[in-house]
């Protein structure tokens, strides 16, 4: 018998082809309607998909950091000192109670420093 010589034949299954790297890390992005609208304009501008934008804007881009001078951040964190303070004695003159001594004084001491901030911050700001 003779042997028939077959040929292998490579069928090209079509289709596209598949990745070397496969993206199957999802990352989510939190956003307000309007900077959702304008990332959406920004790629149909780019003529790509959002997730495509953002991940070239996010490999190769350029983002500036907006920082607080530091005065600013030492008034907010004097700002939230007082306002705990005040919120103890505001609780205890809706629950009934009278201020004592101590209370007073501490009470006129915050005062003095809300003032003495907003001296500061009108000659930061002039």
């Amino acid at each position: 018998m003779e042997k028939e010589t077959q040929k292998v034949r490579v069928v090209n299954k079509g289709g596209r082809p598949k990745a070397q790297i496969k993206r199957d890390c999802q990352l989510t992005v939190m956003c307000n309607i309007i900077e959702k609208k304008m990332i959406q304009a920004n790629a149909r501008r780019a003529r790509t998909n959002v997730s495509i934008y953002l991940r070239q804007v996010g490999l190769n881009g350029r983002i500036t950091v907006k920082t607080l001078p530091k005065e600013v951040l030492q008034f907010t964190g004097t700002l939230n000192h007082m306002a705990a303070n005040l919120n103890q004695i505001a609780r205890k003159r809706n629950k009934g109670e009278d201020l004592n001594t101590l209370d007073r004084a501490l009470l006129n001491q915050e005062v003095r420093g809300l003032q003495s901030i907003v001296k500061e911050v009108k000659n930061y700001l002039a």
